[in-house]
């Protein structure tokens, strides 16, 4: 629980939708970058609550559980196993991973709607949809697609245009069409409500004024919201004419349900909720709790705009976002992931591969980069530096770490290192997690070099045994470092290093600069591979197993072999 006068970050992941496997790029827009964040905040001694979960309501479930001729909770059930068992696999560290189908999201939800009845800041208005006589049903609008009217770009959303990033209503789009058939859907008129975002427009704005002043917005975070902003706020539906989702409670509208992003966003308060019954602890206490949420570009202006406009309207003392990360889509190879015609790589399928959790992702991502980086940067310059520093401490010493004397080559590399390790905390404190990377392989790298000058193999042959030892003794502090440093990325790889090198867990805390964590005289375990080369044909392999349905084109050129110039 949070804790006066101490730094309280509560980070939560963008729910990923239920009715699908997520694929990778589904895992990097939601979970990847915070899991890093929270882990680092970790190592920092901050108190933390990482928490996401399954948002399981809305007609993408409906449409699943008609698909697949089974109840949407059967659905909901289903893929909430699913998710959870892809996270547990790729180590993602959440303090709780929740689902929105609670009777806790019902009241949480009802108890914000009743709050804002109250406050004046919903208003009736008569609303002309989409409606399919095909599939007999109301369209939500992510499942109507068309024409833009105000860009012309072809394949816009009926709630928002990808290319030019304005909203829209889908009774706009030209030529619509319904995802599910591909009939053209007629108008039709149904009642609903509003949340009136211009009256709480000056609110928000006050508020993200303040917040935008801090670290942890990312560029396109902020440009979004602005561009939501610019032409100022309009009314917003929070209710949609469907059966599966958190009933309005106000007479006249039960037989509606709240809008999916009026509800899913509450999410984050439920499944707190569900994990701890003092959750307004982390949610009603603005002055003490820092809110990190992380997201794809995509989900932005809920988040920014729509949420924390609810949340404002209440007066009910909530914590509002203080800093939003928001990354860019993930494409595979040459195109987009897709599982109906089974391209790219999907939760399920990433343990199949039996290759090393792939911790970092590229935003684009291919076979040739990804077998490029583990071979180059992570064999041939971390794991290298890390593997021959404790190999030498093995053979030469018999795993016990040598006197220290430092002389002025030393101390120039310890200033070097510790000039890297105060970029990677500042690199990580503003969630600059590829830059906070680059820190990391930069060390190793220097290592790496200070090992090949200094050749303690030969020194120990001669008449310079204790400068050997000395050289040995600070290859091994400087990898203990990076044992520390790499566990926001690769936590397994971080402990297994660790317990090679004999560093007790309850060390794992990030210095301020690096000291002696190795003394003279500590004795390590026997040191083993950390990772293992890809060959091409196994890499071929991968990638025709998740071409899928889909033309056959050329590997895209690589540029280089740098993976701090690619990871996010």
């Amino acid at each position: 629980l949070p804790v006066e006068g101490e730094r309280n970050i509560l980070i939560t992941s963008a729910l990923p939708y239920v009715n699908n496997v997520p694929h990778l790029g589904n895992i990097i827009g939601c979970v990847l970058s915070a899991d890093v964040f929270s882990r680092y905040c970790r190592l920092r001694d901050w108190n933390v609550l990482y928490i996401c979960g399954t948002d399981e309501y809305g007609t993408a479930t409906e449409t699943k559980a008609a698909m697949e001729g089974v109840t949407p909770q059967e659905i909901c059930d289903k893929y909430h196993k699913i998710h959870a068992e892809v996270y547990e696999w790729f180590n993602i560290g959440f303090d709780y991973f929740g689902r929105t189908t609670t009777p806790l999201q019902t009241s949480i939800s009802q108890d914000i709607f009743w709050h804002l009845h109250r406050n004046n800041h919903l208003i009736q208005q008569t609303v002309e949809q989409l409606y399919c006589g095909r599939c007999d049903r109301f369209l939500a609008d992510r499942f109507v697609e068309g024409t833009c009217p105000l860009c012309l770009y072809e394949d816009a959303r009926g709630d928002q245009c990808d290319k030019c990033g304005k909203l829209i209503n889908a009774v706009e789009l030209k030529n619509p069409k319904c995802k599910m058939c591909s009939d053209t859907p007629t108008i039709r008129t149904s009642e609903h409500l509003f949340v009136d975002l211009s009256k709480l427009e000056r609110k928000l704005r006050g508020c993200l004024e303040t917040s935008f002043e801090g670290v942890g917005w990312t560029s396109n975070a902020k440009t979004i919201t602005e561009t939501w902003l610019r032409d100022g706020l309009k009314p917003r539906c929070i209710t949609r004419d469907l059966k599966w989702g958190t009933p309005v409670p106000l007479e006249g509208f039960t037989d509606k349900v709240f809008y999916v992003w009026f509800d899913a966003p509450i999410g984050y308060l439920s499944i707190t909720a569900n994990y701890t019954s003092q959750w307004q602890k982390w949610w009603k206490n603005p002055n003490e709790v820092q809110l990190y949420n992380f997201m794809a570009k995509d989900n932005v202006p809920f988040h920014s705009v729509v949420f924390p406009s609810c949340l404002l309207g209440t007066d009910d003392h909530y914590t509002i976002v203080n800093h939003l990360n928001a990354t860019e889509y993930l494409n595979y190879e040459d195109g987009k992931f897709s599982k109906s015609r089974g391209v790219g790589v999907f939760g399920d399928h990433a343990a199949q591969t039996k290759i090393g959790w792939p911790e970092g992702q590229d935003t684009h991502f291919s076979w040739a980069d990804f077998m490029l980086k583990n071979n180059s940067e992570l064999l041939n310059n971390l794991v290298n530096f890390i593997n021959r520093s404790l190999k030498f401490v093995s053979n030469a010493y018999n795993r016990v770490v040598p006197d220290l004397v430092l002389t002025g080559v030393d101390v120039q590399l310890l200033a070097l290192v510790n000039r890297e390790l105060a970029g990677y905390r500042n690199d990580m404190d503003k969630i600059k997690i590829r830059d906070a990377l680059r820190r990391i392989l930069n060390i190793s790298r220097l290592g790496n070099q200070y090992l090949q000058e200094n050749q303690p193999w030969k020194l120990i042959k001669g008449s310079a045994g204790d400068k050997a030892g000395s050289v040995t003794s600070v290859a091994a502090n400087i990898s203990c470092l990076l044992s520390i440093l790499i566990h926001p990325y690769m936590p397994h790889t971080s402990q297994v290093i660790q317990q090679q090198i004999n560093y007790p867990s309850d060390g794992n805390m990030i210095p301020d600069s690096i000291t002696r964590m190795l003394p003279s005289g500590h004795t390590i375990n026997q040191p083993a591979p950390l990772f293992r080369k890809l060959e091409e044909a196994e890499i071929s392999e991968y990638k025709s197993k998740f071409a899928g349905r889909q033309e056959k084109k050329p590997d895209p050129p690589i540029m280089n072999g740098n993976l701090e110039d690619e990871v996010s």
